[in-house]
């Protein structure tokens, strides 16, 4: 795993504050809207994350326009992300000029054919596990699992997936996926699909009111993620942890995903574990033929630098 240094000295890239500390104004407002959304949230009040987001933000607009706090590039205590002030127009019209800016052929033409397949291949494991973790976790989530603990038309979600991923490239934005943030309405009650609708309808109106949407530091949001983290380990319960054949690769899993800020990399980390551990058990023949191709997907994966150097 690739050493990630800080000003903290710690190979973590995640600290509170500043070295640790809870210094700075912004940090409170995090922690005042971490416990606002959890208080609100054990009283069962609807929209407990949305409104602890809002109060948050409107708290984190105050305190700045007292303050002048500015940015931690600026400042070890400044907002992280973005400064919270109320923008000059709340309206505004899209930029479009990304749209169909794109080559299919392009790659291949820049670096080479076995580049672009290597870059490829990278691209489709880590979009399709990642979704796979993604609404597997949603799934259990909102008790929709089967009993093999597969999710409910698993093909029609990767189809959807894999058309979003694409559009997202055709039209010059970030890759459209399942994200696990989707937890957070799950929680709230959503079950058949209307939320994701209203999701995507707010979405479009967000392109108009991208400088409202603008003034949300992180500090505001981040609480929200804190308590998707919370009801995401709330399914760790049904892990046999005294099967060391389950209960390696599920850690490995676990801990490895936020550690690597990717999905894809602790589910990875769990397949070839779990295969390792089967065959130094001497119980080669459980391990399905599928899982020796994922697992031999997955240490492509993994070595794909040295593999793209050794062959361009």
């Amino acid at each position: 795993m690739r050493r990630i240094p800080d000003v903290a000295g710690t190979t973590v890239p995640v600290q509170l504050g500043d070295g640790g500390q809870l210094s700075g104004w912004p940090v409170l407002v995090f922690a005042v809207g971490l416990a606002l959304v959890v208080i609100l949230w054990v009283r069962k009040v609807r929209g407990a994350i949305l409104l602890s987001i809002v109060a948050a933000t409107v708290l984190a607009i105050v305190m700045e326009a007292i303050g002048d706090f500015g940015s931690a590039v600026d400042s070890p205590t400044g907002w992280a992300l973005n400064v919270p002030s109320f923008p000059n127009q709340v309206v505004d019209l899209p930029d479009f000029g990304t749209l169909g800016e794109f080559s299919l052929i392009g790659s291949f033409d820049r670096i080479g054919v076995v580049a672009a397949l290597l870059l490829v291949f990278t691209l489709m494991l880590a979009d399709f596990f990642d979704t796979m973790g993604t609404m597997t976790a949603i799934g259990a989530e909102a008790g929709l699992l089967d009993e093999d603990g597969t999710p409910p038309h698993t093909q029609r979600i990767l189809i959807v997936d894999s058309i979003a991923a694409a559009a997202g490239g055709a039209a010059g934005v970030s890759s459209n996926t399942s994200y696990i943030e989707s937890a957070s309405g799950v929680g709230e009650g959503a079950r058949t699909g209307l939320a994701s609708i209203m999701t995507g309808v707010l979405f479009l109106l967000s392109m108009l009111l991208a400088p409202l949407v603008n003034v949300i530091p992180s500090e505001a949001a981040v609480p929200a993620l804190v308590l998707v983290g919370f009801l995401m380990m709330q399914q760790i319960t049904g892990i046999d942890w005294d099967d060391v054949e389950i209960a390696i690769p599920a850690f490995l899993t676990i801990v490895l995903m936020p550690f690597t800020y990717s999905i894809t990399v602790g589910i990875g980390a769990g397949f070839l574990a779990y295969v390792l551990i089967k065959v130094v058990r001497g119980k080669v023949g459980e391990v399905h033929v599928l899982m020796w191709v994922v697992a031999a997907a997955f240490l492509v994966y993994f070595l794909i630098d040295p593999l793209t150097r050794l062959l361009t």
